[in-house]
């Protein structure tokens, strides 16, 4: 017993310092810290009872202290669905916890059987951690590294895996000499196990906080504040990676820039003010984003001017998405506090060449978007096509030559 006890005790006070690395970070935007915190608290709490068997109330050391373990794994599966922006599934839990509580009270006070008692707590948090084990698989996000959520898994599925087959253990024991049996070697190597892996469970959480935090950072240093596009350095940056990634320009189908400019956007600003101009903008990028493709990028360049970047493009389809995006700027009414309003945009559209640099693609985008606005704004312009590629016929009168 005397086994048992230090083992819980040394977990006990890893809880501790995990715990006090979650309070750390209970201030964090992160979703799901505030769940594990409590599963960490819960931990500790428990394991002093689980301890202090024979020494106090049984109540106490196996009813209480085994529900209040349950809810310790019911507690870090609701942060791993908090985190991944999945149902909590607290009825179903909490049901089981009370399963759980009640097993503890009929197989100590009313059908004293140490075994039955060990299955019930075990099925319970191997079930709890095979859930855990399968929401991170499943749901993890695909834009993060998928290290600490594997990791986080077969953690879980681990210690799903001791659990049952502790509970199992215990199963095959007769009543009597289960007592005796809390300290041989097959118990203590599966308690072990289950003892180590828990807080491991919790340094894996600290560890995807830590990432998602980053995450933050970096998405906030790549994206414009207010719009949501993508930082003027963050576009330059893709624009030359882009250019120079080795792949030859298709004649037919090179990268393409349109730089877009909303007009009279001081008008906007002048009659509606500042916080009706940011509405605009807001809502152009969202219905931007609407036309893109994937793999396209977009960028706020500065003001009112943006950038869309257009990865192996035919001409074709260049003026039909500046087309789509001009008519259905012109179409759209943005409403706010300050009432509703309309806009227009000009767009100039350049074709990457071989050899091309980001500056010279964007001098010629900048022409042409000079050549829309001149031309009365509310148009598209297209640069001096290449000889292998022709304006499409059916582009329309909002679409022009450089």
């Amino acid at each position: 017993m005397l086994t048992v006890v230090s083992i819980l005790t040394t977990t006990a006070l890893f809880s501790v310092a995990m715990l006090l690395v979650l309070g750390s970070l209970l201030r964090s935007p992160v979703a799901g810290v505030r769940e594990w915190f409590f599963a960490n608290l819960a931990m500790v709490v428990s394991l002093p009872l689980l301890a202090l068997r024979n020494t106090i109330p049984d109540a106490i050391s196996i009813v209480v202290a085994n529900v209040i373990v349950s809810l310790a794994g019911a507690f870090y599966y609701a942060g791993c669905a908090r985190l991944l922006g999945r149902p909590t599934r607290w009825k179903q839990m909490l049901a089981g916890v009370a399963l759980v509580g009640v097993a503890m009270v009929v197989w100590r006070y009313v059908d004293a059987n140490l075994p039955l008692r060990v299955a019930a707590s075990t099925s319970f948090n191997a079930i709890i951690c095979t859930a855990v084990g399968v929401i991170l698989l499943r749901h993890r996000p695909r834009d993060r590294s998928p290290y600490n959520f594997w990791f986080a898994a077969l953690m879980a599925f681990l210690f799903a895996a001791t659990q049952l087959v502790r509970g199992l253990y215990f199963l095959t024991l007769a009543p009597d000499e289960s007592l005796a049996m809390l300290n041989s070697v097959w118990n203590i190597s599966l308690l072990t196990v289950g003892a180590v892996v828990m807080p491991t469970l919790t340094m894996i959480a600290v560890m995807i906080v830590h990432d998602a935090m980053l995450a933050k950072v970096e998405h906030a240093l790549n994206h414009d504040h207010l719009t949501g596009a993508l930082t003027r350095k963050r576009f330059e940056t893709i624009a030359r990676d882009l250019l120079a990634g080795g792949q030859p320009i298709q004649p037919t189908a090179p990268p393409v820039l349109l730089l877009i400019d909303l007009d009279h956007f001081k008008r906007i600003n002048d009659t509606h003010g500042h916080a009706g101009g940011d509405d605009v903008l807001r809502a152009f990028v969202q219905m931007a984003r609407g036309v893109m493709r994937p793999g396209d990028a977009l960028g706020r360049l500065g003001g009112e001017e943006f950038g869309l970047l257009l990865p192996a493009t035919s001409a074709a389809d260049a003026a039909a998405m500046a087309e789509s995006l001009r008519a259905q700027a012109e179409a759209q009414i943005v409403s706010g506090q300050f009432g509703a309003c309309r806009y227009s945009i000009s767009i100039g559209v350049a074709f990457a060449r071989r050899d091309d640099s980001p500056d010279r693609l964007n001098a010629r985008a900048d022409r042409a978007l000079y050549v829309a606005k001149n031309g009365g704004r509310n148009r598209v312009a297209m640069e001096e096509i290449q000889p292998e590629t022709k304006l499409p016929a059916n582009a329309g009168r909002n679409v022009v030559r450089a």
